[in-house]
């Protein structure tokens, strides 16, 4: 009898040595009552970035769902947060993607309750919300660390790093460890069916072994009545092939500001819009930006970087309308010009440039009104070679679309395709009637997008 209740105490013992670190730290939480909401389908996503310490003044969840009908209004149906989990203390630079735990909120930006309430609002207004999930790597001071083998070590044993970066405030996760992986998993299935959110962008994508992101995917999609949007920060074409629908158009984004600054051709542009959609599968896409919240925090904003205003809605009309899905961030509908911090707060001065908001707002509501602009499924795409104009030309069953675009700070006569001398025209943002005759004049950073009349 003495053994059997020595070796049923070892047995007790042992299996609470081995349960998830977190287990302990997070009661389960009840599931929300899911919406009728329908997330977009892929081809029909304008998304969002929040950096919620930016985008208003209290910094918070409540911050963003009170801008959520400016967002909207916007021409917007996927937010994308950046990280809401707490932030590590141990070696921090307060950054949001040093993760303490993967299962909680940054109590600086509310509660889990505030959070819901943010979903379910975004919901009401028939905006997606997905959230940014950082896999490679967590803070030091996360519940997870005491299991050491779930992180990588160095020859003596100690836990490093990710390798080749200077990211001191992390340390970096060991993918070969089956029940780190189990745990990842089962931690972004908790924000699906505890938060509702709607999908992940996932960070650092490129850096995680392709049969995490496989094996993840795979049950996170096992749910047929909640497609999720997944979005890979990477340029990985093993990507489409795991289960993500998107990522990153980088090369698209750097060739535009070759364009825009370094007098590079502008036809450039098509050649690097082939090569990245080359090798995609049918209904995979790249998404396509001028900034992003590293671009406006370590480089500059889209008003410096494409020369002022006009240079900047010109590049975004690229961005937006020759393929991809579009992304902005909060910050560049206004025009801020100086970086946007987002390890700690700046709030963002919405009043400022309203003459830019509008235009966005016109560029995107032409943009989510037209089926031929948008859906690169249906659509057949022309292009027509120059070094300065980046003109082409979108035809689909109902509608054809004409988008020409000066990328120079100085005026250019563009001679018009002869196929299209004498074509009769509307503009897309104001209906007025445009015949195009031989040459047009375009404005330093002008663009002009036509409908078929």
């Amino acid at each position: 009898m003495r053994v059997l209740i020595f070796l049923l105490f070892v047995f007790v013992f042992l299996t609470s040595c081995n349960k998830d670190p977190e287990e302990h730290v997070n009661p389960p939480e009840p599931p929300v009552d899911t919406t009728s909401f329908t997330i977009p389908k892929t081809e029909e996503i304008v998304m969002y970035e929040v950096n919620i310490r930016a985008l208003s003044s209290t910094g918070d969840f409540q911050g963003v769902t009170h801008r959520l009908d400016e967002i909207k209004a916007l021409g917007i149906n996927v937010i994308w947060l950046m990280p809401i989990h707490p932030v590590g203390q141990i070696n921090s630079v307060n950054s949001p993607y040093c993760v303490q735990n993967y299962k909680e909120v940054n109590p600086e930006f509310g509660t889990l309750t505030d959070f819901k309430d943010l979903v379910k609002e975004a919901h009401k207004l028939d905006v997606a919300v997905i959230i940014d999930w950082v896999a490679n790597h967590t803070s030091w001071d996360n519940p997870w660390i005491s299991n050491k083998d779930w992180y990588s070590q160095d020859g003596s044993g100690n836990i490093i790093h990710p390798a080749g970066t200077n990211w001191q405030d992390v340390a970096d996760l060991n993918f070969v460890n089956a029940q780190m992986r189990l745990a990842m998993i089962d931690a972004m299935e908790y924000w699906v069916n505890v938060a509702d959110v709607d999908g992940f962008r996932c960070d650092a994508a490129d850096f995680v072994p392709f049969d995490f992101w496989q094996q993840a995917l795979s049950a996170l999609n096992d749910n047929p009545e909640k497609p999720l949007i997944l979005l890979a920060e990477g340029a990985r074409s093993d990507h489409f092939t795991a289960g993500f629908q998107m990522n990153y158009s980088w090369d698209f984004y750097n060739k535009l500001k070759g364009v825009f600054n370094q007098n590079q051709a502008a036809s450039g542009l098509f050649t690097v819009n082939d090569n990245e959609y080359k090798n995609i599968p049918e209904g995979r896409h790249k998404l396509r930006f001028t900034t992003n919240h590293d671009e406006s925090a370590w480089d500059a904003t889209p008003v410096v970087l494409f020369n002022g205003k006009q240079g900047a809605l010109a590049a975004s009309v690229l961005a937006i309308y020759l393929q991809g899905i579009p992304l902005l961030y909060g910050s560049q509908e206004v025009g801020v010009s100086e970086t946007v911090p987002f390890f700690q707060h700046a709030t963002i001065d919405w009043n400022q440039n309203p003459d830019m908001l509008g235009e966005y707002k016109k560029i995107l509501a032409f943009y989510n009104a037209s089926e031929t602009a948008r859906n690169d499924s249906i659509t057949e795409l022309k292009t027509f070679s120059h070094k300065d104009i980046l003109a082409f030309e979108r035809t689909s069953k109902q509608e054809k679309v004409f988008v020409m675009v000066n990328t120079r700070k100085v005026a250019i006569a563009y001679g018009v395709p002869s196929e299209l001398v004498n074509s009769v025209w509307k503009d897309a943002f104001d209906d007025s009637p445009v015949t195009l005759s031989s040459a047009i004049e375009l404005q330093p950073y002008q663009y002009r997008v036509l409908k078929n009349f």
